[in-house]
């Protein structure tokens, strides 16, 4: 398979955001003259808010609105001058009252977001190193990236991972000063913590690690003076540690705090840090409110305020253990996380509660992997105990409605987030279908599978034959491959799906770009299994086409896809894959918005490639037909070459000659880090050299060499369909002979020659092929991964 095309993570994220926005689900309006956080107007409704970050409520304390409404009329709407230059006459009392808070310096920032701008390039100095927990807040990831820039090594560790981060800290101790780890308090999503206490003994025993932490959801409902939960955890801020807070959130006002005890760290990052020196500063009436919820932090009132919502929090706790919902993450922050797999699921799940008069916010790629779409509830003093009863009874009751509708059951919820199920697992095939699921080609009815997934490429019978011969019992275990045959008939024995599968190790950069490639490949030279995943996937590594043969005109096509995708969940489990791909689908293929609904995102692959011929043509009348530019081309870099050329097609090849054409192919492998994959092992190549299907187009320079400078390695499908599925070349004389392109070209020869219909040129090097008059497609992919860590790692790696 050739390797997806790049820089279109923006393109899958607006796939996925505008998918929810038609649903009514994502960049909603509010509507209503007033609010007051226990309810919010949606749609000409007022709906109990349960998806606020204002868990104290202190946005609506009386206190807080007179001070700003008094700052406004003192001091305008703005104090239009650098803070740099001259604060706010209300900055010295702000400044003064968190720090008392903390009990340490503080530096006020306009958002965190530009404050992590300010303090990261600052604080990390150019002999240090950054690992990020692969959750840690996007603000923190993306100012963290700038430091590559700086050539700052950044790197990644799984989810509050220590043993991978203890692994990373051993490996960089040598070669780096300090080495700082990002995470969050209290992340986001889930409402999970960060291991605080364990990270604290961690960096005791490496006094190379820094701590940063972005506590902004951790903010004043826990801790003394309501300085969060990391603040709780450690009591103390030592000097290897940075945190940062929000004024924002439940602080009830606006801005964010860092806080570090280092007291030479924090003149560097006072006095200049990037955006805390140029951007503007808070507005005064933000300033005033911080002021005033400050002053209510130093007070025992904090504390009233943290145990009135603990209580709720505790309530709605105990409502939800008493029901089967799947809960994501047990713990005791404002933060829940019920889980719905599918982002379709979500979908409904979300509106069926805004209908029954509940507003809550959908979780979904990339704040978390797609298939792990679920709905992100949070607890407020707002939010009054007969309200949380009545959301608990509502989700209770809707979310099997919502599965039911969306044709999945709780078990694959479950799955999905790999927690133990509470639930049998459903039938979900309709009655009226019947599901075969084979793991060997020879178990198929060979008309039935060349005459739906077989047509085009080598995944006819006899090639798919091949293939598991070749692809089995090898020394290791990159190239045996695992393979399964999907055929979904309805009570007529008419076949309504036919899909072929297959699980194989992948590297997990073939998804990346060669930047990320070549960073990776050091790496494998004492690791070769470095960043390597099991994948399972539609088709496999060595086919390209259409792996999936549906019915789109029978009625019973949407079961059939519901139970392909039950079975490709069951597979991956079973095959312990990380990671689920749908190849070599069309731009506009209508599948598009059940795949996306289903937990599956669309990214792009490179175009692909092919000729379709007519019966009896010739090859003279062939090339008369391209365009005057391709035939000045072809006379220019093909024919003046040809005579000085020696070509022949082989059905066979010695001994020597296999030797000589893997080599060839794994000067291509090698050259084209795009293509990124393990190299095939010889039994491959020994095996071409027996099959009847297979011949090989060879090139060698006439009458002065015995060397193959190049080689074309063609499958002949039974439907008539001829398939260069691999090339190999000597790139020394790959200029002078112009190898590639005599290579198309006798391609084409051939396959005219030999009378078939099309020519299925497979994907890249579509410049080249047009020449020749190849038709390119775009192709996407579907993708669903267990986590988002390596697509996040891939994301730092690609960044130069």
């Amino acid at each position: 398979m050739a390797k997806i095309k790049q820089n279109n993570f923006l393109d899958t994220v607006n796939d996925v955001f505008t998918d929810a926005i038609d649903e009514g689900v994502l960049h909603l309006y509010a509507d209503g003259e007033t609010f007051t956080g226990r309810t919010i107007g949606v749609n000409n409704r007022k709906l109990f808010h349960f998806g606020t970050t204002g868990y104290l409520g202190l946005e609506q304390d009386s206190r807080l609105k007179e001070a700003a409404i008094s700052a406004i009329r003192k001091y305008g709407t703005q104090y239009p001058l650098s803070k740099s230059y001259i604060s706010n006459p209300l900055y010295r009392q702000l400044e003064e009252k968190v720090s008392e808070m903390y009990g340490n310096p503080v530096v006020i920032t306009k958002n965190s977001t530009l404050g992590h701008l300010g303090v990261i390039p600052s604080a990390v100095k150019d002999e240090d190193a950054i690992i990020l927990d692969h959750q840690v807040h996007w603000s923190v990831q993306s100012a963290a990236k700038v430091l590559k820039t700086r050539s700052v090594p950044i790197d990644m560790v799984r989810h509050n991972d220590l043993n991978m981060l203890e692994d990373k800290i051993k490996a960089y101790s040598n070669t780096r000063k300090r080495i700082w780890y990002m995470a969050d308090g209290i992340y986001s999503m889930y409402g999970d913590y960060a291991p605080v206490k364990e990270l604290k003994a961690l960096s005791l025993k490496y006094p190379q690690l820094h701590l940063y932490f972005d506590d902004v959801h951790g903010m004043s409902w826990i801790g003394k003076n309501g300085t969060g939960y990391v603040m709780s955890e450690i009591n103390e801020l030592s000097e290897n540690m940075l945190l940062f807070g929000t004024l924002s959130k439940t602080f009830g006002a606006s801005g964010s705090v860092l806080v570090c005890s280092n007291k030479k760290m924090y003149n560097e990052i006072k006095t200049f840090g990037g955006p805390l020196t140029f951007s503007a500063q808070l507005e005064p009436a933000s300033v005033a409110a911080a002021t005033t919820s400050a002053e209510i932090h130093l007070t025992p009132e904090i504390y009233e305020l943290q145990n009135d919502l603990k209580k709720r929090i505790q309530y709605f706790n105990e409502l939800v253990h008493q029901t089967d919902l799947p809960l994501i993450d047990k713990n005791n922050s404002p933060v829940f996380f019920i889980g719905t797999g599918t982002p379709k699921t979500g979908y409904n799940f979300v509106n069926r509660l805004m209908k029954e008069g509940f507003y809550v916010n959908l979780g979904l790629f990339p704040a978390v992997p797609v298939k792990n779409t679920g709905v992100r509830i949070t607890i407020s003093r707002h939010n009054q105990i007969q309200e949380i009863k009545a959301l608990v009874d509502a989700m209770q009751y809707h979310l099997p409605k919502a599965l039911e509708e969306t044709h999945t059951d709780l078990n694959r919820v479950y799955q999905a987030f790999k927690l133990e199920s509470k639930s049998k697992p459903e039938n979900l095939t309709h009655e009226n279908l019947t599901m075969r699921l084979e793991n060997s080609i020879s178990n198929i009815d060979k008309l039935t599978w060349n005459t739906s997934v077989g047509k085009n490429g080598i995944q006819d019978w006899d090639g798919m034959k091949f293939l598991e011969d070749t692809f089995s019992d090898n020394e290791l275990k990159e190239n045996n491959w695992s393979f399964w045959y999907l055929l979904i008939h309805d009570q007529k024995n008419q076949l309504v799906l036919a899909a072929l599968i297959s699980s194989s190790l992948w590297k997990d950069d073939m998804l990346a770009n060669t930047i990320a490639s070549k960073t990776i490949e050091e790496k494998r030279l004492t690791d070769p299994y470095y960043m390597t995943s099991k994948v399972l996937s539609l088709g496999c590594l060595f086919t390209e086409g259409n792996h999936l043969y549906l019915d789109n005109k029978h009625p019973l096509k949407n079961d059939a896809l519901n139970k392909l995708m039950a079975t490709l969940e069951q597979l991956e489990k079973d095959s312990n894959s990380k990671m689920v791909t749908l190849r070599d689908f069309n731009e506009d293929d209508r599948l598009h918005s059940y795949f996306q609904g289903q937990g599956y995102f669309r990214i792009q692959m490179p175009n692909s490639c092919s000729i379709s011929l007519r019966r009896n043509d010739s090859i003279e009348h062939y090339i008369s037909k391209l365009s005057s530019r391709s035939r000045k081309h072809f006379r220019k870099d093909i024919l003046a070459h040809e005579s000085s050329l020696e070509i022949s097609i082989l059905s066979e090849l010695d001994k020597a000659q296999i030797i000589q054409v893997k080599k060839l192919y794994d000067n291509v492998r090698k050259n084209n880090l795009g293509l990124n994959t393990f190299s095939y092992p010889a039994k491959l190549f020994e095996n071409m050299s027996k099959n009847p299907n297979w011949e090989f187009i060879i090139i060698k320079v006439a009458k002065t060499s015995k060397d193959i400078i190049g080689v074309m390695f063609c499958y002949r499908n039974k439907n008539h369909t001829y398939v260069p599925s691999l090339v190999g070349l000597d790139y020394d004389n790959l200029l002078t002979y112009h190898t590639y392109r005599q290579l198309l070209y006798q391609t084409i020869k051939r396959a005219i020659h030999l009378n078939f219909e099309h020519i299925d040129l497979g994907m890249t090097a579509a410049f080249e092929k047009r020449k020749l008059g190849a038709i390119v497609e775009e192709k996407h992919a579907y993708i669903q991964t267990s986590d988002n860590y390596t697509l996040e790692l891939m994301g730092l790696l690609e960044c130069k």
